[in-house]
């Protein structure tokens, strides 16, 4: 498969209709932008192992090793990557496995976990494959890189278990708090709100067309926080595209704003605040306010017939004992005893 048409890429930028809240003219992008971002490795490498880690488009949301069968596989939204790949959550893992005696014949030298836009890990499970470049993975069971566990929101969950895939029931177990803006550092264009974003029609970045649903719940959140007009000049300014998109927004959003090509970008406030404390030199955390009102909730859903069983039932063990108290640590919002665990129904 093609991957500029995998990802579903963008051609051309939308043209939203101007509002007398965007006074000024959209800032252009500068004429040499700067180097792309280069995003810490998240795994332990042998010191002999020839690593390629030089920008956004080095396979950063597939951790593990291929070609060696996997210890547990977990496909999941990336947005709590920054939870779910941390020393709490899969760096501990392991250890607490090998601690219990139900567990303890187990090996965990190798989890592989895919954390993609939700649209990418139903069409990675749905066609069987996923190509990154020249090189196609094959996302099947028999392959092996098959997930035992589904981590999303519920939209992609059902239409998971539509196909078959996952269990009836889910479990929720994280709660974020809203929406926020992130500027560059030093708030060139004085960014404090959306109307100020608006009035300034600074260009605006936020989840790419692959992602339609996103882009969807993204205006909707505005609109109720701050109003249609003020909505409407807000992405008047929309950059759709830009070179070298790869349609995960957890990686273009930041990448747009560092290289120039937008001003402001929207999305969740959990992951900008990963970005600003990931990169302290270039990036702010612009809180939207009212915006706790529509947090958003992710789900953990088992698969049917999983082909690491034992694996799997370890991992939710663990993970239920822990992601209420680590995710808070991330800017996530506690979940309430009612909430934390609460059932997800698919059907």
């Amino acid at each position: 498969m093609k991957r500029r048409g995998f990802l579903g890429r963008a051609l051309g930028a939308v043209a939203l209709a101007e509002t007398p809240l965007a006074r000024a003219a959209a800032p252009q992008p500068p004429a040499a932008p700067s180097g792309p971002l280069v995003w810490p490795i998240k795994t332990r490498r042998a010191a002999d192992v020839r690593t390629f880690s030089g920008h956004t488009n080095t396979v950063m949301d597939l951790v593990g090793r291929i070609g060696i069968p996997p210890s547990l596989v977990i496909f999941s939204e990336g947005n709590h990557l920054m939870a779910l790949l941390s020393e709490e959550i899969a760096g501990a893992f392991p250890a607490w496995a090998k601690a219990q005696s139900q567990y303890s014949d187990l090996d965990f030298d190798n989890l592989v976990i895919a954390t993609m836009p939700q649209p990418i890990v139903v069409q990675m499970i749905r066609t069987g494959a996923i190509a990154l470049g020249n090189l196609t993975l094959e996302v099947t069971r028999p392959s092996g890189l098959y997930p035992d566990i589904v981590m999303g929101g519920p939209a992609p969950l059902q239409e998971l278990r539509k196909l078959g895939v996952l269990e009836p029931q889910a479990r929720y177990f994280s709660k974020n708090r809203g929406r926020a803006l992130v500027v560059r550092k030093g708030n060139p264009l004085g960014i404090h709100s959306v109307a100020d974003a608006a009035r300034v029609g600074a260009r605006v970045a936020h989840s790419d067309t692959v992602e339609a649903v996103s882009r969807a719940n993204n205006r909707a959140a505005i609109e109720t926080m701050v109003g249609q007009p003020v909505t409407d000049a807000f992405f008047a300014h929309e950059v759709d595209h830009f070179p070298g998109r790869t349609g995960i927004t957890h990686r273009d959003v930041p990448e747009m704003l560092a290289r120039g090509y937008a001003d402001v970008g929207l999305t969740q406030y959990h992951l900008i605040s990963y970005w600003v404390r990931t990169f302290p030199d270039l990036f702010e955390l612009v809180p939207i306010a009212g915006a706790e009102r529509l947090p958003v909730k992710i789900a953990y859903g088992r698969v049917i017939d999983p082909l690491r069983p034992r694996a799997a039932r370890a991992f939710e063990e663990f993970f239920f004992s822990r992601a209420r108290d680590v995710y808070p640590r991330f800017d996530f919002t506690r979940m309430t005893d009612e909430e934390f665990g609460a059932a997800l129904h698919l059907d």
